[in-house]
């Protein structure tokens, strides 16, 4: 960190009175290629104004007055600047401003804002946000300690200096150093975008360091059960209970689209009789906090009156035995290998199965199915429409190469025409 304070005498322009004509005299203070701006609260004619100099023309009464005072704001500055230097924290031109102001120094450290924020979220969970949600916020705290450890050596840093170059190199440290994945990389960021527009709301932040920043997540290959894929677990027969259940519930959700945290919150009181006479699901998803209101296939419906006076659900006044969403994902597994199933099966693939195999392919239309999985924008959505496309497209690719192959041989063709 540079020790030098560059200090500059500037007329504003921009912000010239109308009546008076003339401009605000403003101070801009440089430490280690970092401005900060600050008023001199005193105001000058743009005609008496030597810029080179930083001071007003002339040797009038004035004139000297006015250039005693910016003087004066110098040496207070360069004072202040001293004091910061024999102190423990990094010198910047904010932190300048700041005690020159007699403003005191953000107090907030960056750990100090994201755990307030996790502590916020922590106390609405299971009304505005899913358990997994806390999970996810709590893990991204995690990152960017161990990041600040490595690149900074340091566990905590003052908030101002989660600028730019701050993000640049998480981003870059989530990538690299930890391996991690674009997409899930950028939910890191987004995180530290959230707490940073929450430091913001309440001041303790002066400025946005992710203004012109931009990320973007990439398209992902949904993976999804086919059909005969689907219909060789259902008809699958379990010995174990633990692995006859888990399959229901997967098998449950690829019916009606529900997620993990949604199944898991299902109660009798959520079946209803829909606008067609027939029972629906009736909920509200932890995740998007939106309706999604679902028809009961028969296969659903099946599976609900097996479990109907099972002792476990009558006991937590649930529709379903729902593990652990571990648990549930590691037993998949198994199931998996039993039904010869070769993806890498997780509960959530059977909400995309529901939006591909059971209802898109189907011909169920896109906006019907976006209400069912609750989802706030069409475009969301989409993302199936487009997987069921490259379906469509690679059927329609095989169907083409049997078609070019002779459906009889060329020497019979050649004796007909004959």
């Amino acid at each position: 960190m540079s020790h030098s304070l560059t200090i500059l005498f500037f007329l504003r322009t921009s912000k010239t009175n109308p009546t008076t004509g003339e401009a605000p005299v403003y101070i801009r203070m440089t430490v280690a290629s970092q401005r900060a701006e600050i008023s001199a609260k005193r105001s000058v004619l743009p005609s008496r104004w030597e810029g080179g100099a930083g001071k007003v023309k002339g040797t009038k009464e004035d004139a000297r007055t006015l250039n005693t005072y910016l003087d004066t704001l110098r040496a207070k500055l360069n004072k202040q600047f001293n004091q910061l230097l024999s102190g423990d924290e990094p010198v910047t031109a904010e932190l300048l401003k700041n005690a020159f102001l007699n403003k005191v120094a953000p107090s907030k450290s960056i750990m100090e804002v994201l755990d307030y924020h996790n502590a916020q979220v922590a106390a609405r969970v299971g009304t505005d946000y899913a358990p997994a949600t806390l999970r996810r916020y709590r893990v991204g705290l995690k990152k960017v300690k161990l990041f600040m450890k490595q690149q900074y050596q340091r566990t905590d840093m003052p908030l101002d200096q989660l600028n730019r170059r701050f993000i640049t190199e998480f981003e870059h440290f989530l990538k690299t150093v930890e391996g991690i994945q674009h997409n899930t990389a950028m939910n890191y960021i987004k995180y530290l975008k959230k707490t940073v527009l929450l430091a913001l709301s309440y001041e303790w932040l002066d400025k946005n360091p992710f203004v012109g920043i931009k990320h973007s997540i990439r398209e992902v290959t949904r993976e999804f059960l086919s059909t005969e894929e689907l219909a060789r677990m259902v008809e699958k027969p379990f010995s174990i209970r633990r692995l006859d259940e888990v399959r229901d519930i997967f098998v449950f959700s690829c019916y009606t689209g529900y997620a993990y945290a949604d199944v898991l919150k299902l109660t009798p009181d959520h079946i209803l009789t829909g606008i067609n006479g027939k029972k629906w699901i009736m909920t509200q998803r932890i995740k998007t906090e939106t309706r999604s209101n679902v028809p009961l296939l028969p296969p659903a419906l099946a599976i609900l009156a097996k479990y109907a006076q099972d002792p476990e659900c009558l006991a937590k006044e649930r529709l379903l035995p729902v593990k652990s969403n571990q648990k549930m994902n590691a037993y998949l597994k198994e199931v998996a290998d039993m039904c010869g199933i070769t993806k890498p099966l997780t509960f959530h693939i059977a909400r995309h199965t529901f939006a591909t195999t059971v209802t898109l392919t189907n011909g169920v239309p896109i906006e019907t199915v976006s209400s069912m999985l609750g989802h706030k924008n069409l475009r969301t959505t989409q993302i199936y429409a487009k997987v069921v496309e490259h379906k469509v497209g690679e059927d329609m690719d095989r169907l083409e190469e049997r078609l070019a192959k002779p459906a009889v041989p060329t020497n019979s063709l050649r004796e007909l025409s004959a």
